[in-house]
Formats: structure tokens, C-alpha cells, sequence
């Protein structure tokens, strides 16, 4: 994720959790470009145009990690996944409000590669993947974790069964499965629309 010294990251957490401010100033250089490699990579699969800039989500994401009450991270991963969950309720807010402004500005758009219908990374409409990631929860939480950490979080494959806890293996398998139910789901929203 980033280049701290192994278990530095996880260290300052754990002092922060203990309500030492001093950890937490401690611990932002060391997470700061991590996180916004995550937001750069997710904005660049939206929209042109989106208004939202990487420093902006960053900043909002961060805000909301240190404002909660009660601040209690295991370890570096589980900072990240707590992070990506905190940019994906951000983009969607942002996007609903983006969208409450222009109608039709939640169309689900579709591109056609080989004879099969696939969802364009650029144009996915974050209203529909949140509502979408809200059904797959209620059917399998542990898909929808996964979902949230690989697509808002932009973990690898690698850093994303660190997170969970399980084999990258699983993850790829889930993860295929995962992104075939999110495509149908959203398939079939779109042509209900059309």
C-alpha cells in the first residue's frame, strides 16, 4: 500500500485508538498517499466532467475516520477498508446530489464488446452500484465487502484478502462472481429504464 516501515502504520492506530492526537498527526504521512492513490484511481473511472476532485475525497474521507466517536482500528488493512467504505458513501452522496440536479444523470450506460453486454468503468452510476451493492449485502455481505473494498477502495486482489482474510484465490473467484451479479443487476435496471 505504502512504503511505512512494516507495522508502523498499524502501531499508530493503535496509539490514536488509545486517544493519543499525537499518533494521529503521526499517522497521516503515512497514510495520506495511499489514500489518495485510491481516490485517483477510482475517479478516473468516472464521468468526464465529474466535479469531485481526489484531494477533495480524501480530505472528506479523512475527516469522517477522525470524526467518529469512538476510533478503533485492528491494523493498517482494516484502516483502508474502513477508508473505502468512507469514499464510497461520499461519491454516492456526491452523485445523488449530481444527479438531483440533471435528469438522467443516473443512466446506467452500456458498451457491447465481443457480443456481450458489459458495464463501462467510466460511465458506472454510482446510485445503481450503491443500491445494487445494497442487495448483494442483504444476499451475501462478505461479496459486497469485497466489492467496496476492490472497486471504491481500489485494493489489489492481494490487499483485499489481507482485508478479509481470506486466500487471493477466494477473492478472484468471489470477486468474478460478484462483478457477473453486479452486471445483471445493472443490466436489467437499465433496460427497465429504456
Amino acid at each position: 500500500m505504502s512504503a511505512s516501515p512494516p507495522g508502523e502504520v498499524t502501531r499508530l492506530l493503535l496509539e490514536w485508538s488509545r486517544g493519543d492526537r499525537a499518533a494521529l498527526d503521526a499517522l497521516v504521512p503515512h497514510v495520506y498517499a495511499e489514500l489518495r492513490r485510491q481516490a485517483d484511481r477510482y475517479l478516473r473511472r468516472q464521468r468526464p466532467g465529474h466535479t469531485l476532485q481526489a484531494t477533495a475525497l480524501v480530505h472528506e474521507a479523512f475527516l469522517r475516520l477522525v470524526d467518529q466517536t469512538s476510533v478503533s482500528f485492528r491494523d493498517r488493512a482494516h484502516f483502508f477498508a474502513v477508508a473505502s467504505r468512507a469514499m464510497r458513501q461520499i461519491l454516492v452522496d456526491h452523485a445523488r446530489r449530481h444527479a438531483a440536479d440533471k435528469r438522467g444523470g443516473a443512466a446506467t450506460r452500456l458498451v457491447l464488446e465481443d457480443g456481450t453486454a458489459s458495464v463501462l468503468p467510466r460511465g458506472v452510476d454510482l446510485m445503481a452500484l450503491d443500491d445494487a451493492l445494497a442487495r448483494l449485502e442483504a444476499l451475501d455481505a462478505a461479496q459486497a465487502r469485497l466489492v467496496e473494498l476492490r472497486f471504491f477502495g481500489g485494493l489489489t486482489v492481494e490487499e483485499t484478502a489481507v482485508v478479509l482474510g481470506c486466500s487471493p484465490a477466494t477473492v478472484k473467484r468471489s470477486w468474478s462472481s460478484a462483478r457477473a451479479w453486479l452486471f445483471g443487476e445493472l443490466a436489467g435496471g437499465a433496460e427497465a429504464d429504456a
